[in-house]
């Protein structure tokens, strides 16, 4: 809580604006923690694109997503003189060394032919209007600093959180209504590429244990080929997409046996996270920095390779459960808790 000295911190929040048509993580991340954050003397509003904003109406405004898409609203609330947060959710496969090698090829293009910008050179320009860079894992932090050359002194690793709720969720719901427990769950889009859909489904082929995947699915290349794919896996139920407080969610979670997230990197996987509290064993990807959230107490498989996927599961199928893991979650890493984090930044911001 807030000492009663302490004033009142007001912070606009904002984000690209296809986060709220998709929905996914990194909107569960910005509504959870803005849930919280009152508790901590904080008062917020989301950012409104059809009004104007005067300076002295927030002491700060919080971006959720480096990347091209909030670019332009960085650059135009920095020439309005707002202190900006930024909340990265960025990672990429690639090492530093390739990132900066791509950045300096960038500068290089600019200074021939003007307007040429990458994914990592918006990324990077966002973070340095920033005051605060906030990545959910420290593999983020690594990827901002030594990738992006954004200063290391303005960096603050703020993990991702869950809600105690999922702890709770009976699986009665989900198993009266589709006859299936102990089932193995994904939750994503299908048709983003980087929740890597088509290799779990490849890997589920074979496999007795009924599978169900949660998630919308997009009129793409990718999804088309993921629904042809899953007509070769008689086990397979794909529900499409259900709201993130829908109780159908938390009771899916709570059903299910094996939790199965391998996609190309995870920062690091609020579903996992989700299903961990609801006494899922998980399978998940090493990459994104989910070994700062799990540890040695999970199943971690290759993205790229349908075998050691269907390994990881089936391993996650045979074992004793993960011991320990829901109480690791329920520890530290529940939303309250992360918005306690973020308000101390805000306030060291603020200070400055």
């Amino acid at each position: 809580m807030s000492s009663p000295q302490e004033r009142p911190i007001r912070v606009l929040m904002a984000a690209g604006q296809a986060n709220f048509l998709v929905g996914g993580g990194a909107n569960v991340q910005l509504q959870q923690t803005r849930h919280h954050l009152p508790e901590f003397g904080v008062t917020t509003e989301l950012f409104d694109p059809w009004r104007a904003y005067a300076r002295e109406e927030f002491d700060l405004v919080h971006i959720f997503g480096a990347h091209l898409n909030t670019l332009d609203l960085a650059e135009r609330l920095a020439d309005l003189g707002f202190p900006l947060v930024v909340s990265t959710i960025f990672f990429t496969r690639r090492g530093p060394l390739f990132m900066r090698f791509t950045r300096g090829m960038e500068r290089w293009s600019r200074k021939v032919v003007g307007g040429i910008i990458t994914s990592y050179g918006s990324s990077a320009a966002v973070c340095n209007l920033a005051r605060a860079v906030l990545p959910n894992t420290s593999e983020e932090a690594a990827k901002v600093i030594r990738g992006l050359g954004i200063t290391a002194a303005k960096v603050t690793v703020i993990p991702n959180g869950v809600e105690e709720r999922f702890a709770k969720a009976s699986p009665d719901l989900f198993v009266e209504k589709y006859g299936l427990r102990d089932f193995i769950l994904s939750v994503g889009h299908i048709g983003s590429y980087r929740k890597n859909m088509l290799n779990l489904i490849k890997a589920l082929e074979g496999v007795d244990t009924p599978a169900v995947i949660i998630g919308k699915i997009f009129d793409n290349a990718y999804a088309r080929q993921c629904r042809e794919a899953a007509k070769r896996v008689p086990n397979l139920t794909l529900l499409g997409g259900l709201e993130h407080d829908d109780p159908l969610l938390a009771s899916a979670y709570a059903a299910c046996k094996v939790f199965a997230l391998p996609a190309f990197f995870e920062t690091p996987g609020i579903a996992a996270m989700e299903a961990a509290l609801g006494g899922a064993s998980v399978a998940i990807t090493p990459y994104g920095g989910t070994k700062d959230y799990f540890g040695g107490m999970v199943e971690y498989v290759e993205p790229g390779n349908p075998a050691d996927i269907r390994r990881g599961i089936e391993a996650a199928l045979s074992g004793g459960g993960q011991p320990g893991l829901k109480q690791h979650i329920l520890d530290n890493y529940l939303w309250r808790e992360v918005a306690r984090k973020t308000a101390a930044v805000y306030r060291r911001v603020t200070n400055e």
